[in-house]
C-alpha cells in the first residue's frame, strides 16, 4: 500500500531563456489563439497578462494548486487561468518546468 506524501513547501520558481520566453509569448499572444480563448470564455476578447506560473502541489498554503500571489486572479471573474498548451511548450523548447499556466484578462 502506497502512502501519500504531504508537501509542505514546493518551490514553484522557474526562469525561461530569453528566446524561449519570446517564442512562448508570441504563441500566447497569437490572434487565432486569443480568438479561440474568447469563444471558450464567452467574452469579446482576452488579453494575455504576461503572467505565468508553475502549478504547485496541493498543500494547506496552496489549496488551489498555484502560488498564493496568483489566487486573486483565480477568484476574479475578470480573469481566466489556462494550462499552456503542450505544443506551445514544445515549440518554445521549454521542457523544465514541464507545465505552466498563463493568466488572461477578459475584455468586454
Amino acid at each position: 500500500m502506497t502512502q501519500l506524501k504531504i508537501v509542505n513547501n514546493f518551490d514553484g520558481s522557474f526562469s525561461l531563456e530569453p528566446d524561449a520566453k519570446e517564442t512562448l509569448f508570441n504563441l500566447l499572444h497569437g490572434a487565432s489563439f486569443l480568438q479561440q480563448l474568447s469563444l471558450e470564455m464567452n467574452c469579446q476578447q482576452v488579453e494575455f497578462t504576461e503572467l505565468l506560473f508553475q502549478p504547485v502541489p496541493y498543500s494547506q498554503a496552496t489549496p488551489k494548486g498555484m502560488p498564493a500571489e496568483y489566487e486573486p486572479y483565480y477568484k476574479s471573474p475578470d480573469y481566466v487561468i489556462i494550462n499552456v498548451p503542450p505544443n506551445f511548450m514544445f515549440k518554445a523548447k521549454i521542457f523544465k518546468p514541464s507545465r505552466l499556466c498563463a493568466i488572461y484578462r477578459k475584455v468586454g
